[in-house]
């Protein structure tokens, strides 16, 4: 028997390292994948074709993923759509939830998170097991090998890859939150430390994820800062340590 055709899926995330990992993961389901950064540019990919499943960051450069999701319900009322969101605040998931996602997701979360509600949703059944996560840790590494490999099922080359994006992209990050906080733009801090937060999660940045959510909380404190910027030193030295790679820092 001819197997079926892949679900093609939209998936909208404006951060690189959060769509190359939800990409990854997407794949695996199966899915065909098309991809965007924009509310723009998925507004152009979903009126040119037909999605099985949509995909929509909560929050884009351009606008929010329910602006999206009630722009696009005029020419495609009946596709199911899912979001996803670095927020945990219970407001942002409910109105969410009520702005007609079939779910909520909230970044950092296991690959297998996001296959098992895909397929929930597509009903295609499921095939991915039960993930869970230990407790975090009083102390973490810079970086923590075993919640990279839950968050990727194991796959270690799709880690190094998305590591090697991840500390590409951190040296610019942390000067751009630094001078943020410094010019007193807190708003500015919290939307990069949102980004950031999912990608520490998605390559097993411990250490720096856990000064991430504090900043967070507390935007204005100046200890927290510099407890994020030596954290963010910490984990690309741990990284060139291990790596031998240079990293500019």
């Amino acid at each position: 028997m001819k197997p079926l055709p892949s679900p093609r899926v939209l998936l909208v995330e404006d951060d690189p390292i959060s769509r190359a990992f939800m990409s990854v993961a997407l794949e695996a389901v199966p899915a065909e994948v098309d991809s965007a950064d924009s509310l723009a540019a998925a507004l152009a990919l979903a009126n040119a074709q037909d999605y099985a499943l949509w995909l929509f960051d909560a929050n884009l450069p351009d606008g929010s993923g329910v602006e999206l999701l009630a722009r696009l319900r005029h020419r495609h009322p009946h596709t199911p759509a899912i979001a996803h969101t670095a927020s945990d605040d219970k407001a942002v998931l409910d109105t969410l939830a009520v702005a007609g996602f079939a779910r909520v997701l909230v970044k950092p979360l296991p690959s297998a998170t996001l296959q098992r509600a895909v397929r929930s949703v597509l009903g295609l059944g499921d095939a991915v097991g039960q993930a869970s996560r230990d407790e975090p840790q009083a102390d973490p590494p810079a970086w923590d090998d075993e919640a990279a490999a839950l968050a990727l099922n194991g796959n270690r080359a799709h880690i190094a890859t998305l590591r090697g994006l991840f500390v590409h992209e951190l040296p610019h990050v942390r000067e751009r939150i630094r001078a943020d906080a410094r010019s007193g733009d807190l708003d500015s801090v919290r939307a990069s430390l949102h980004k950031l937060r999912a990608s520490c999660g998605f390559v097993g940045a411990a250490r720096l994820g856990v000064a991430v959510r504090e900043l967070h909380h507390q935007a204005d404190s100046p200890v927290l800062l510099a407890r994020f910027v030596d954290a963010a030193q910490d984990t690309l030295a741990e990284y060139e340590r291990v790596q031998d790679v240079p990293v500019s820092g």
